[in-house]
């Protein structure tokens, strides 16, 4: 059995595993053709979302809203994107988190989380609240809390079957759940 330790959240950075963790939940935008290309195109992934690109990007480097009308993107600026919007919240995350510690599994979870529900959601849970009361195991359990979008709960079963409109987002937050328990 090895011994682990915590790091301080201002030490640690968003793992590859991370990353790729997010590419893969978020998924991409509906694959469009022009002159051969790939393109990302703009959509709206859950009924009450706002409009997404490439791998979950609501908004460009300066700061301007995606729009359905936006023209779609090569999977190279996808994931270009998606990089620097991620080291921008990274930044603003582990300013909310003055002299925690995290596993670097429980970063990469909880850093998806903002990147997901924003940093404004982020600021309010009780995950971050328990965090920084070094109350790890509790942080953990507050994620099944964040179950909705748009108002709707997605852990909803209609008819004995997952409910279409946003079951991917409950699904995310069982996997984050998991993975939060598995190192605690």
């Amino acid at each position: 059995m090895s011994i682990r330790n915590r790091i301080a959240v201002t030490a640690l950075t968003l793992s590859l595993a991370g990353f790729g963790a997010w590419i893969k939940s978020e998924g991409e935008s509906p694959v469009v053709q022009k002159d051969g290309v790939e393109l990302l195109a703009p959509h709206i992934p859950t009924k009450g979302d706002v409009p997404t690109i490439g791998h979950g990007s609501t908004r460009y480097e300066d700061g301007t809203p995606v729009t359905l009308a936006d023209h779609p993107i090569t999977r190279e600026r996808a994931q270009q994107l998606a990089r620097a919007l991620h080291s921008e919240e990274e930044r603003r995350f582990q300013a909310s988190l003055p002299g925690v510690k995290l596993y670097q599994e429980e970063y990469d979870l909880y850093l998806d989380f903002v990147g997901q529900y924003g940093i404004g959601n982020w600021r309010s849970s009780s995950m971050r609240t328990h965090l920084l009361a070094g109350e790890h195991p509790k942080a953990c359990e507050a994620l099944l809390r964040w179950r909705y979008a748009a108002g709707y709960d997605c852990s909803t079963v209609v008819n004995g079957k997952p409910n279409q409109r946003c079951w991917g987002v409950w699904t995310r937050q069982l996997e984050r759940h998991a993975k939060c328990w598995n190192v605690q």
